[in-house]
Formats: C-alpha cells, structure tokens, sequence
C-alpha cells in the first residue's frame, strides 16, 4: 500500500509518497511536474533508505524535491 502527498513548490508539484517494502520500512519515491505547460511528469530518483514510517519517508522525497527544484527547475 502507497502513501502519497502532494506539495507545491514554485512552479512545480511534487507528488511524494512512500511505499512499504519486504522488511516492513518505508521507501521514499518522487514524482517533479511543472504546473505551467509543458508538465511532463518526472519520475526523480530518491535516495532509498529504510523509513520507520510513511511520513518520514514522504518528507526525505519532499527534502529531495525540493533540492531538484532549486538545482534543475
């Protein structure tokens, strides 16, 4: 089961959820989409590491989005 939150960060919205995995932890995942045209969503890879819970795991994929934003967007 998948958790997902999505923010707005200047012209972007960061769509991050988190998914349990095997060991019963959490895994962060980012999806970065610009709100004007054009928005091709973008699938960015987040570090993974082993969350205790899906709200930690969603905002280490809102810290990661976050810093794509300011470096790329």
């Amino acid at each position: 089961m998948a958790t997902s939150h999505t923010f707005r960060h200047k012209d972007y919205a960061l769509v991050c959820s988190a998914e349990i995995n095997d060991s019963g932890r959490f895994e962060p995942a980012l999806v970065v989409s610009r709100q004007a045209w054009p928005s091709r969503p973008r699938t960015i890879a987040v570090a993974r590491g082993a969350h205790p819970t899906a709200e930690v795991a969603i905002e280490a994929a809102h810290a990661q989005g976050i810093e794509w934003v300011s470096n790329y967007g």
